[in-house]
């Protein structure tokens, strides 16, 4: 595996392997490092699909607030060369702040309406940070595919967004959320979860599951349902709400809070964030409705995004662990 640190390699690498390759694919996997069992499957995915497989790891710090964790998110980088050496990658480039943002960044890219709900409303300024380090990575890198995580099913459908509106010439591939055994999203924050925290975060994914059996209920509308949801998480003491919401996915519209589930012909979208102590966690769930059947279908077995609003569905990997 070949590891770069500036952008003057990494182009050098690139041009070398397109020049020895001139049709191979080429995929790349962006990250903020501190790699765990979930980026090792869009790993192994992306080696799967292309000849030749870039891992990006960089803690980008226009996508943190002023109290957030970015002095203290999780960095090993030795720790994720040898992960990424075991998953395939032929080029890991870990770059630092300051290669990447010489100066003070003044362009910037902003993409509206989808980033203004869930984490776009409770962390302003997270969505800009994420528009202009991923367009500067598609634009160094250049991929033919791109792999995320629908753990941040918001990011994805910002990126979709993005990539869409600019006509960025690579493929966007959903991967499913990765699981501990107990059902808790996989997650680098997972590390500050204190052994009391950890045991009732779980309450996420069982909260998600339980939504299978409510939305097939007779008259389920909106605003029942998101009492259920909030109420489920509230039962276990630790935990505060940030958000609990449905939405649309992947416009990430609001749905009439008296308007009835079942009469709904689309793909909805349960997202959570919830903390427990100052550890932000995040989850969510896609469910594909029927439309007068109340036969949901949730995110384990829909393949791709049925409603996606482009016309040309994304690729959704099938990597959905409990």
């Amino acid at each position: 595996m070949i590891v770069c640190t500036t952008i003057q390699e990494l182009k050098a690498h690139l041009a070398q392997q397109r020049k020895n390759k001139p049709d191979g694919v080429i995929g790349i996997v962006p990250t903020m490092g501190f790699l765990h069992e979930g980026h090792a499957s869009l790993m192994k995915r992306a080696r799967e699909d292309c000849n030749y497989t870039v891992l990006t790891i960089f803690v980008n710090p226009l996508q943190f607030g002023p109290n957030e964790d970015f002095d203290r998110y999780p960095r090993d980088l030795e720790r994720d060369s040898a992960l990424a050496v075991a998953n395939g990658i032929d080029l890991l480039f870990a770059p630092t702040v300051q290669e990447m943002y010489p100066s003070k960044p003044l362009t910037k890219v902003l993409i509206s309406e989808v980033t203004e709900r869930l984490c776009g409303a409770s962390r302003p300024g997270h969505f800009d940070g994420v528009g202009i380090v991923v367009s500067k990575l598609f634009n160094l890198v250049q991929p033919d595919r791109a792999y995320f995580g629908m753990k941040d099913a918001q990011q994805v459908a910002v990126i979709e967004q993005m990539v869409h509106d600019l006509n960025m010439p690579v493929q966007i591939v959903r991967c499913e959320t990765i699981r501990e055994a107990d059902g808790l999203a996989m997650s680098s924050r997972n590390v500050y979860l204190s052994a009391d925290q950890r045991k009732q975060a779980v309450i996420l994914s069982e909260t998600l599951r339980a939504a299978d059996s409510w939305l097939k209920q007779p008259g389920m509308t909106r605003m029942k349902l998101s009492k259920l949801i909030a109420d489920s998480i509230r039962s276990v003491p630790l935990a505060e709400i940030d958000y609990a919401e449905l939405l649309t996915y992947p416009t990430l519209s609001p749905i009439d809070a008296n308007t009835e589930l079942s009469a709904l012909s689309q793909t909805i979208i349960i997202a959570l964030a919830v903390k427990f102590g100052s550890t932000r966690l995040i989850d969510n769930r896609l469910f594909q409705l029927g439309g007068g059947d109340t036969n949901v279908q949730n995110n384990d077995e829909v393949q791709t995004s049925p409603g996606d609003r482009h016309g040309s569905e994304p690729q959704l990997c099938g990597q959905h662990h409990h």
